[in-house]
């Protein structure tokens, strides 16, 4: 890796630059624009993320402090606030959406053979939605309730490597079971939800596409049992029962049969019961697979920590989505850094590293690897030891 670079630029060469071009040419961003290109506003939005600007005078302060070193970030014009307010208001922020999944398809293949606690060869999603709150006053398109105003954020988690693989970003009030209609289901995968999403006629769409789902069951579920499978109550599970809904337009919704399991949680002293599709899986795994559905609310709670996403640099809803997608776009490819460079830290400590050290010139495999920076300096140094 070229020393000579900062490490924002090295850190950009792992942007596939002809990849982004394509998106941008799709929508035309680059029309009619002179000095501040699409590219530009992508690295000063990758910039006030890893850095975690506050506000658009923000980022303007920032970047004019550092104004001898905007050439070799790669940002080719002045950056000013009313400048990048408008690019983030009128260029299309479907560019930094397929950018996005650019980056997520390369990600995905990394992270292919990652652990995530259940040996299984199928791929297994996370289905799950945060709200982000707003000022009703500042941003009246995204209406949640009387006196508030919210975005939501569904999101499609692959378990391995916990990426992101679909982002659906609606108005607050937009009810998480709707997001189904929209996805594309994958055959052979295994879909987990909670009870927020429990609509048979959805779930059956799920089980006609040659796809599994494993959701969690209302209290006053009517059904009437068919067969039941011995179980082992000592690993927590009480019962397994095949099932038919017995409701006129709940059994309308899903007329074949499901499979009901009835679990204890140890942990949190509760029953729970999960109805799923697949009929070959353990019970046991059943269980332990709604378990992991606890990572894609990790990783709501890590982004709203790490990235800028509760603060906004723009009130309308093309700035809104733009900044979100860039956000995503940032950490998919911390992720596929990470993999790439081999490095054992984990994506929390690699931004804090990248946040104060963007604009030194040091190799990035020496800034983020886990080992000190004297040892590497250490078979070059000629200076004599005094105490020796």
């Amino acid at each position: 890796m070229n020393s000579g670079k900062t490490i924002f630029a090295q850190l950009m060469n792992f942007v596939p630059a002809y990849e982004f071009r394509k998106c941008v040419r799709s929508y035309n961003g680059n029309y009619k624009v002179q000095s501040f290109s699409c590219w530009d506003q992508f690295l000063t939005m990758a910039f006030a993320q890893l850095t975690y600007r506050e506000n658009l005078r923000d980022i303007e302060a920032c970047l004019r402090m550092a104004s001898a070193k905007l050439y070799h970030m790669g940002i080719r014009s002045q950056v000013s606030r009313n400048t990048l307010a408008h690019a983030n208001q009128v260029r299309d922020w479907r560019i930094y959406a397929d950018f996005a999944q650019v980056l997520i398809g390369t990600a995905r293949h990394l992270y292919r053979d990652e652990d995530f606690g259940v040996e299984l060869n199928q791929t297994v999603y996370a289905l799950d939605a945060t709200t982000i709150d707003l000022c009703l006053s500042l941003f009246p398109w995204a209406h949640f309730r009387r006196h508030k105003a919210a975005v939501k954020l569904h999101t499609l988690l692959d378990l391995r490597g916990s990426i992101s693989t679909v982002v659906i970003i609606t108005a607050g009030k937009t009810h998480e079971v709707n997001v189904l209609d929209q996805l594309i289901f994958e055959p052979g995968a295994i879909y987990v939800m909670d009870r927020g999403y429990l609509d048979f006629s959805r779930l059956y769409r799920i089980h006609q596409s040659a796809a599994f789902f494993v959701t969690r069951a209302r209290k006053r579920l009517d059904c009437r049992r068919h067969a039941s499978r011995a179980v082992d109550k000592a690993t927590g599970v009480q019962s397994d029962q095949v099932v038919t809904l017995n409701n006129f337009y709940p059994k309308q919704g899903y007329p074949e049969r499901l499979r009901r399991i009835r679990y204890y949680d140890t942990t949190n002293r509760k029953y729970l019961v999960f109805l799923s599709n697949n009929f070959l899986l353990p019970a046991q795994t059943i269980a332990d697979l709604y378990r992991c559905r606890w990572q894609v609310e990790l990783f709501f709670r890590w982004i709203k920590q790490h990235l800028r996403i509760n603060a906004f640099y723009g009130t309308t809803e093309n700035a809104v989505k733009t900044q979100i997608w860039i956000a995503i776009s940032v950490y998919v490819l911390v992720a596929i850094i990470k993999k790439q460079l081999h490095l054992d830290r984990s994506l929390h400590s690699i931004l804090q590293i990248l946040s104060l050290s963007l604009l030194e010139k040091t190799p990035i495999l020496q800034a983020l690897s886990a080992i000190d920076a004297h040892e590497f300096d250490k078979e070059i140094c000629n200076q004599l030891n005094l105490f020796n």
